[in-house]
């Protein structure tokens, strides 16, 4: 395994739009979704850990969710949990790891990956992350992961790329574009030169340190100031001083939109971000209706097309819906169509204002 190469997983949101069953206290990264045994984040760590030394993985996450790393990652070493003081998006997130790595290794080449995606062909994943690697060893790059859209989906980010490769299947970047309307999305689809946004980034943590000190310059410098404290025992007390500083902002709209060097790979491994309750059904097995459940004592009649999630060992009849999310938890049950699951964000939005925080 290669020494400069690391992994940041970003482990840090509450995965709201997975109410009832992410929560605050738990939210979904920690959480077995897919009824496999493993949590989201344990996959996550399982597929870097084949091709990257177990000391060059980090986990960047929210202080809250420090214990429960440590509990599902026995293996990380503790010193690698490191505790954003606020969620602050992915930016500040991304300038905490490569700042801290290049005080520890100027020429480390760095993943930044989120803790909550589905990817069901690891080898694929891992060939394409060693040739990003590779690429970004060598010529100084900021490169994304773009996934081949298998349908006009509304639900992620678009990357334009162009027509001539910039190294073996790597594009430089013409354009990204936000979650569009679904007419725009088929137009993306259909032209064959969009992909989906991963959220997956690779390069040399002196490239991205550079990109932020041009074009991100308040973050750079609120980084920069306190450096000398990263890796020493002072470094959680800079970390204090820096989070109330940073804009919240994504890594996107902070340098990736705005500088000259992006590029692409585009990628094909099985990919799903599990950003919604559809995404999860679009994982799970069907009936014969073609209903995704989860939970053994669940009792469909009449009912086509539905997301199941119920406790084990409750009995559930579900009889005449069609299209629908039915979440079931200890103190939440939620019932919703599946064309309205982008709300759901605002449902919990709502009931934080009206009901209570114990519900969030």
């Amino acid at each position: 395994m290669e020494k400069n190469n690391y992994v940041a997983i970003m482990a840090g949101g509450i995965g709201s739009r997975f109410w009832p069953m992410s929560r605050t206290e738990m939210p979904k990264q920690f959480l077995d979704i897919l009824n496999i045994g493993r949590t989201l984040i344990q996959s996550t760590y399982d597929r870097f850990e084949q091709f990257i030394p177990a000391q060059n993985i980090y986990v960047v996450t929210s202080a809250q969710y420090k214990e429960i790393v440590k509990k599902q990652l026995p293996n990380l070493p503790e010193q690698n949990i490191l505790c954003e003081p606020s969620r602050k998006n992915t930016a500040p997130c991304i300038a905490y790891i490569s700042y801290k790595l290049y005080q520890l290794n100027n020429e480390a080449n760095l993943i930044c990956a989120p803790a909550d995606h589905l990817i069901t062909e690891t080898h694929s994943f891992i060939e394409i992350c060693n040739k990003a690697l590779q690429f970004t060893n060598q010529i100084k790059a900021l490169l994304t992961l773009g996934i081949k859209p298998t349908n006009p989906n509304t639900g992620y980010g678009y990357i334009q790329y162009e027509s001539l490769a910039a190294g073996e299947n790597i594009f430089k970047v013409k354009l990204f574009t936000e979650k569009p309307d679904i007419e725009l999305a088929k137009t993306f689809v259909a032209s064959g030169d969009f992909l989906w946004n991963a959220g997956i980034f690779v390069w040399q943590v002196k490239n991205v340190i550079k990109a932020f000190e041009k074009y991100s310059p308040g973050l750079h410098e609120v980084f920069d100031t306190e450096k000398e404290h990263f890796n020493t025992e002072k470094e959680q007390e800079a970390i204090e001083k820096i989070y109330p500083l940073c804009t919240n902002i994504s890594i996107d709209y902070a340098i990736m939109e705005k500088a000259d060097n992006v590029y692409v790979l585009p990628s094909s491994f099985g990919w799903s971000d599990l950003g919604t309750w559809a995404s999860a059904y679009n994982t799970f097995e069907k009936d014969y209706l073609e209903n995704a459940v989860g939970g053994n004592e669940v009792m469909i009649i009449d009912a086509t097309k539905n997301m199941v999630q119920v406790p084990n060992n409750k009995l559930v009849v579900l009889q005449g819906l069609d299209n629908f999310i039915v979440v079931d938890t200890k103190d939440v049950l939620l019932i919703c169509k599946k064309e309205k699951e982008q709300e759901i964000k605002e449902y919990v939005a709502e009931i934080k204002r009206n009901k209570s925080d114990k519900y969030i």
